[in-house]
């Protein structure tokens, strides 16, 4: 099975549009699986915070001694 992603958005009348290099790769009459995600506020605060808490992470482990690697 192949994925594609994309965002659309959901028309006023209950449709969804596909770009259109999505619907050449999709051959017609054939069924499909569709699965929407829909984000929330929630999600994008949780989403920042895990990105400024791994990047703090990361960082706390930098040591000096680490610099070595940046000259290959």
């Amino acid at each position: 099975m192949k994925a594609y992603e994309f965002p659309t958005k959901l028309k006023s009348d209950g449709k969804l549009e596909l770009p259109d290099k999505i619907l050449k790769l999709i051959p017609s009459d054939q069924t499909v699986r569709v699965i929407i995600l829909v984000s929330e506020a929630t999600d994008i605060e949780e989403l920042m915070a895990w990105n400024k808490i791994t990047a703090e992470q990361f960082l706390a482990g930098y040591n000096e001694a680490d610099s070595i690697y940046d000259r290959i």
